[in-house]
């Protein structure tokens, strides 16, 4: 069934009894005040910490509700879902307190800690099936499933008992700001979320701007509203995974394109930075799909000020073995890396006058590896250098020129960098 031209927009009334069903699971989470962001921004700046839920995102709240609107001869199937990420928790952990059997499929190569906190939220209640080597395989194997065992999919997005749960997160703003919101930051992935949340404010508070977020290298739900309609991406950068999808839901883009004053695009290396400054300045640990909402910031710097504004913190899931591509990416974003394929004179001292004559007195070499031996005159190798400022590259570039040892930079040819470091 087409549900592109549906009407579907989740009522208050379904919200609250919503809300009331999940709260045997999903908790009140603060909307607490950032002092820091507060002054950098001259606004009043407040987080829905989100990451603080049992299984440390709002997925919880749409995956029980879903569930538990299950008849008893659906709830004796048992259910099945695809997720690698925060959706396979919510859900394990709904079939745990229902007692209901679910299986999550997983691509294969999912790291070995979501697979344990998948199974650690389930109990004897889950079974894990990891199937293919991406997730549409893994989705695949699970539709087939649902198919030929007459199982329940539970919908990461598109389901109007999971828009309902996450819209939620609404209603417990509402309740917990003293004062009128101007602005709610939130992520956007498959939209349930922005859905959801933006209908009740849509109903209870329209004058607060809903303002969508999503990654530069996954803008689905951005081009679906500049369409006007809902458009599949060809590619997708994955690396925000939490909110990383080729195609939104047709019913969340239909909600969406009408409730969303707008949607903007974050770096993933914006993202990136604003995780380390969480963890260092907070200590606050976000994954990157939570840091989207935080990021957006920076775009509406003027129209934010001296405004009441709230940014949704919807995970801290985050695998600690991303940590040094989170921070190459940061520094990346900042200009502070830099990559180049210098050519070394074949003689004794020239890598000691690259680093005395060439380096500034705070650069740092953090990568050094030849491209091949050579017998020739001179000798190329991919080199990275971390400035201490990005206004030390023009000079560092010159030095390089005038001494001879430029040969290319790599920050800008996508391709070749990804093939040479």
């Amino acid at each position: 069934m087409n549900k592109e031209n549906v009407t579907y927009f989740p009522s208050i009334d379904n919200i609250k009894v919503a809300a009331d069903t999940i709260k045997k699971v999903s908790a009140v989470t603060p909307l607490s005040p950032s002092l820091r962001y507060s002054n950098h921004f001259n606004a009043n700046v407040l987080l829905k910490r989100e990451d603080l839920q049992q299984v440390r995102s709002y997925k919880i709240r749409g995956a029980y509700n879903k569930i538990s609107s299950l008849t008893p001869e659906q709830s004796k199937k048992g259910v099945v879902c695809a997720s690698a990420g925060n959706h396979a928790q919510g859900v394990a952990l709904s079939c745990k307190l229902l007692e209901i059997e679910g299986t999550i499929y997983m691509p294969a190569p999912t790291p070995n800690q979501k697979v344990e906190q998948v199974k650690m939220f389930g109990g004897d209640f889950i079974e894990i099936k990891l199937v293919g080597d991406t997730f549409d395989d893994a989705n695949h194997a699970a539709m087939q499933e649902c198919d030929q065992l007459h199982k329940t999919f539970i919908h990461p997005f598109n389901d109007e008992k999971v828009i309902e749960g996450q819209a939620t997160i609404g209603l417990e703003i509402l309740e917990q700001s003293t004062e009128p919101i101007d602005y709610v930051f939130i992520a956007v992935g498959g939209g349930g979320l922005a859905a959801g949340l933006s209908t009740v404010f849509k109903q209870l508070s329209p004058n607060t701007k809903i303002i969508g977020v999503e990654p530069e290298g996954a803008p689905s739900m951005s081009v679906s509203i500049k369409n006007n309609r809902n458009t599949e991406l060809d590619q997708i950068e994955k690396f925000v995974d939490g909110a990383a999808v080729k195609r939104v839901g047709d019913l969340t883009f239909s909600i969406c394109k009408e409730n969303l004053h707008d949607m903007i695009t974050v770096p993933e290396g914006k993202a990136c930075q604003t995780i380390l400054e969480l963890y260092n300045k907070d200590a606050i640990v976000v994954e990157p799909a939570g840091a989207l909402s935080i990021s957006a910031l920076d775009l509406y710097t003027e129209e934010i000020k001296g405004k009441n504004v709230v940014c949704v913190v919807s995970g801290s899931n985050n695998d600690i073995t991303r940590t040094s591509e989170i921070k190459e990416r940061a520094l990346l974003y900042a200009n502070l890396k830099h990559y180049f394929i210098v050519k070394f004179p074949q003689r004794a001292g020239a890598l000691k006058e690259f680093v005395v004559d060439i380096l500034g007195e705070n650069d740092d070499i953090t990568y050094f590896q030849y491209a091949k031996k050579t017998n020739r005159e001179n000798g190329s190798a991919v080199v990275g250098i971390q400035l201490k400022t990005a206004d030390d590259l023009e000079p560092l570039i010159s030095k390089m020129k005038e001494h001879n040892f430029y040969g290319d930079y790599l920050n800008d040819k996508p391709d070749l960098f990804q093939f040479l470091v």
